[in-house]
């Protein structure tokens, strides 16, 4: 089979990666995509006591198992399914269950470190950073951690500004400059995201 198109899409906690990942899967003429979440790759902890995985730090490179996927995005380039992790944020663990991906024509990968590591950036045919300012970002943040992720407001106030709003200063903001595209104000940029689309339609027909 030919070569999938494989697309990064970073950003900060809370930028609005997975609404503009959304927008580009409702709009693009060919609905031949499979979305993988980095966050369904944070690192297994069942060796490590539960009081010692509540204090991972999930905006650190460390916590992501990008060995594994390397591995899975240059299976599905050849034409092979994987089984993708799932992340249980409650527990801080991966579960037992997977999900099954098969390959498709265009992988969409969407995490906020995804164009820190150099062998996953090699892999990607478009790089996007979606750059959304940090007030919007804290308060999706939050929003989000209560309600799918069982924190409490306190919990995720002291984790931002103890190790999330670090983490991007140190390793997330600066990934920006490894980006093709950098969409401001996320999936409420509907011209950047038409130019992508159509950008992806086009490499499409010509593989065909």
């Amino acid at each position: 089979m030919n070569s999938p198109i494989i697309i990064g899409i970073a950003g900060g906690t809370g930028s609005g990666k997975s609404t503009v990942t959304r927008e580009i899967f409702n709009t693009i003429t060919d609905k031949n995509v499979a979305v993988i979440e980095q966050d369904s790759y944070y690192r297994d902890q069942t060796n490590i006591p539960f009081d010692e995985r509540v204090k991972t730090n999930y905006d650190h490179p460390f916590a992501f198992d990008n060995t594994l996927l390397v591995e899975h995005l240059k299976m599905l380039a050849m034409g092979e399914s994987i089984e993708k992790p799932i992340y249980d944020f409650e527990n801080h663990n991966r579960k037992k269950e997977t999900i099954l991906v098969e390959p498709r024509d265009i992988i969409i990968i969407e995490g906020i470190l995804i164009l820190y590591d150099e062998e996953l950036r090699d892999l990607m045919d478009i790089k996007i950073f979606v750059d959304t300012d940090a007030d919007v970002r804290v308060i999706r943040r939050i929003l989000r951690d209560i309600k799918d992720r069982g924190r409490t407001l306190d919990s995720v106030i002291l984790q931002y500004m103890s190790t999330v709003r670090p983490a991007h200063l140190q390793f997330v903001e600066p990934t920006k400059r490894y980006a093709d595209i950098v969409i401001p104000e996320g999936g409420y940029n509907k011209v950047a995201i038409d130019i992508i689309v159509a950008k992806i339609n086009d490499i499409l027909s010509k593989k065909r």
